[in-house]
């Protein structure tokens, strides 16, 4: 485990930029503590200054994953967000996109968001601007990236897509095998 060099730190808040915006030193800066993000094994892990401490004493090879897996590198080296990051992108989201009842299951099966499903939308949302999914009950479901913009998306017919899908909460089902 070793801390980002600054080109992988430079990919990854810009990743997180496009959902959470300037909102990403209210992660690091905490009132509970000092919070870090570290590298293992090509996934980033987010984590406090005092378990990073505790984990210095287990061995690289033997070490698994400590903290919440926020995303992984990609071989070509950009930077993938995980669904595990949602809990703490959620509370500091920009850009929100609320789902109908009637379309959650079809988001949480992996599929894109189309109008005829969506319930709200945040105000002055641009094109291909990261978003949080939520349902109407406010609860997390995931994020995607808008494909249309707020105005766009109110002269555009039902069976567009207006968010494109990246993570669910589906995925711990659907993928628990590869989640670390």
């Amino acid at each position: 485990m070793r801390p980002l060099t600054e080109e992988e730190t430079k990919t990854m808040f810009e990743k997180l930029s496009k959902y959470i915006g300037e909102n990403i030193k209210l992660l690091v800066d905490r009132p509970d503590g000092s919070y870090c993000f570290r590298l293992h094994n090509d996934r980033v892990y987010y984590m406090s200054e005092k378990i990073l401490k505790l984990a210095t004493n287990i061995s690289r090879d033997k070490l698994v994953s400590v903290g919440t897996c926020f995303g992984k590198f990609t071989k070509t080296g950009k930077f993938r967000l995980h669904i595990t990051a949602l809990d703490f992108l959620a509370p500091y989201a920009k850009f929100k996109v609320w789902v109908k009842p009637g379309a959650e299951q079809s988001f949480l099966y992996g599929n894109h968001l189309l109008k005829s499903g969506l319930g709200r939308i945040t105000e002055n949302t641009n094109q291909y601007q990261g978003v949080v999914v939520y349902s109407m009950a406010d609860v997390p479901l995931g994020f995607g990236v808008a494909a249309k913009s707020t105005q766009e998306c109110r002269r555009v017919d039902p069976m567009s897509i207006v968010v494109f899908h990246q993570a669910d909460v589906g995925e711990f089902i659907r993928s628990e095998d590869t989640l670390t």
